[in-house]
């Protein structure tokens, strides 16, 4: 039977307000599947602003050529600063991010983080990206969620959004089925398999049908090891363990 996300009443909702030239991008995927029930469960809540409305002139100009030259677009300090400004009414405790290909790495760790508080207001930039200034006057944290570039910030403010959504109270049945997963121990996940036992002449490893719990955990963990030592040493350095 599939788990209902249920909110605990004792908690407040979760708030993700995401200013954006394309409010009309979300929810998307955010609105089905475990984040979409959530959602309609009210364990967490999502609005957007539209960074136009706070746009110049006749035809709401929201950038402008680059400083010193060069290709392409700035959205304008004087466009961003007010939309900001607003969205710190309508969310005054959240924290201020800008997804930027030059942030923060996300990771699970500071996802986990920002689940924890009140909620995120995200700023989704276009074209070259904003107004330094911006970033530096209103105290925008730059978070990344990969090293590659797309053409605006909406993709990646659903990606953290759905990372810190799945962490919430009541999103997820099995607390155990966050607590094995990559990243979280600081490894990644070991093999997973399920019936049938065999399929095209591969074989599920006799250790996960023995029933002897402590092999199955122990063979996982070396597993996970593995595979961390393989393909993403780099996780392997910050917990003292040697790269294998």
């Amino acid at each position: 039977m599939p788990h209902i996300p249920q909110r605990d009443a004792t908690r407040p909702c979760w708030r993700a307000l995401v200013l954006t030239l394309f409010p009309e991008m979300f929810p998307g995927p955010l609105g089905i599947s475990l984040a979409g029930q959530a959602r309609d469960a009210g364990i967490w809540s999502l609005d957007t602003i539209q960074i136009r409305d706070f746009g110049l002139g006749k035809h709401r100009q929201v950038d402008d050529t680059p400083a010193g030259g060069g290709a392409g677009m700035v959205l304008r300090a004087d466009v961003l600063g007010p939309a900001l400004d607003h969205a710190r009414t309508q969310s005054p405790d959240a924290p201020l991010i800008y997804l930027s290909p030059r942030g923060t790495p996300l990771t699970q760790s500071l996802a986990r983080d920002l689940a924890e508080g009140p909620g995120v207001t995200l700023l989704a930039g276009r074209f070259e990206g904003v107004d330094e200034r911006v970033i530096s006057a209103k105290g925008l944290k730059e978070i990344s969620i990969g090293d590659y570039v797309l053409a605006g910030g909406e993709l990646a403010a659903m990606v953290l959004i759905e990372a810190c959504v799945r962490l919430l109270p009541g999103v997820v049945g099995a607390a155990e089925s966050l607590a094995n997963e990559s990243f979280e121990a600081g490894l990644l996940e070991h093999p997973q398999y399920t019936k049938p036992r065999t399929w095209i002449g591969r074989s599920i490893p006799d250790v996960l049908l023995s029933g002897d719990h402590k092999k199955v955990e122990a063979w996982r963990r070396k597993e996970a090891e593995r595979l961390t030592a393989d393909r993403r040493p780099d996780l392997l350095r910050p917990h003292g363990r040697p790269e294998k």
